[in-house]
């Protein structure tokens, strides 16, 4: 088996307990006091990766140009996770994990008008499909009192897209402009502790929302879970025979073990239902990336 697909499993499958973490951690907590917690445990345990292997003084090295541009990533980010954190207090993890999955569907759709790239009838077949799959959902959702007209399903949604945003993005900065993935990544750590606390500021201290909260150790676990993530996707990409089409489809499928194994730990109904409408998604995700 080749280096990176052994890698790209390995961080598909951190992935998905970073998905099951997170939603016990989100559980009748406040979503911004998780954020802001996991945020400075991700932040944490970045820092300590950098001065390990010995690049904390170049990653530091940070000009204001470059600073404004990882922090606008940060923001899209946040406002990503912030969607996706809320919504998550009270969707099912069955009916979010294949909601989630469809990032690479919202993506294209943005690379097609931001880069003009034309899509392939495979590739246009796999959109299809992903949508007959979000019909299926809506269905079985609409079941369970969770149609795409809810808050928490379209707030859900909001953070797919918004993080799709954030994956071209990402290509606009390491790829377009060159930036350092470590700098880029040190930086984004710290900028979402500094988003995260001022929007904890202004929701406990000035609007005087509900930040109810209570421990739990998946809250860092979060934090850290998705920096390993990352890091081992990221040494996956920079191998000279990694596929990168192959890397991406391969970690989206972290949402099957974060259906199968979250659907078991938090009892969820019609499981068998919602894994069928994954599959179809599952199948236009692998037309999509076909079709490149």
């Amino acid at each position: 088996m080749n280096n990176w697909l052994i890698l790209v499993l390995i961080s598909a499958t951190i992935l998905g307990i970073y998905d099951i973490a997170r939603k016990d951690a989100v559980r009748n907590n406040s979503a911004i006091c998780v954020l802001l917690l996991a945020s400075i445990a991700g932040a944490i345990a970045f820092s300590l990766y950098v001065g390990a292997i010995g690049c904390f003084a170049e990653a530091i090295a940070c000009t204001k140009k470059e600073f404004l541009l990882v922090f606008i990533k940060s923001c899209i980010v946040g406002g990503s996770w912030g969607c996706v954190y809320t919504a998550m207090r009270k969707l099912p993890i069955s009916l979010a994990a294949p909601v989630r999955s469809t990032a690479p569907l919202w993506t294209f759709i943005a690379a097609i008008f931001i880069y003009g790239e034309v899509p392939s009838l495979l590739s246009g077949l796999g959109m299809a499909i992903i949508f007959i799959g979000y019909y299926g959902l809506s269905i079985i959702g609409q079941i369970e009192g969770f149609s795409f007209k809810n808050k928490s399903m379209l707030l859900i949604v909001a953070g797919t897209i918004l993080g799709s945003c954030a994956a071209l993005y990402d290509k606009y900065l390491l790829n377009q402009l060159g930036m350092s993935p470590i700098r880029v990544q040190l930086y984004f750590s710290y900028c979402l502790v500094f988003i995260y606390f001022v929007a904890w500021l202004i929701i406990n201290r000035i609007a005087k929302l509900d930040t109810s909260f209570t421990w739990r150790w998946t809250i860092p676990v979060t934090g850290v879970l998705l920096i390993v993530s990352d890091l081992v996707y990221f040494q996956a990409v920079s191998l000279p025979d990694a596929q990168i089409s192959m890397i991406s489809l391969l970690r989206r499928c972290s949402c099957v073990i974060t259906f199968i194994f979250g659907s078991i730990i938090f009892r969820d109904k019609n499981v068998v239902k919602k894994f069928y409408a994954l599959l179809i998604v599952l199948l236009g995700i692998l037309l999509l990336a076909l079709g490149k």
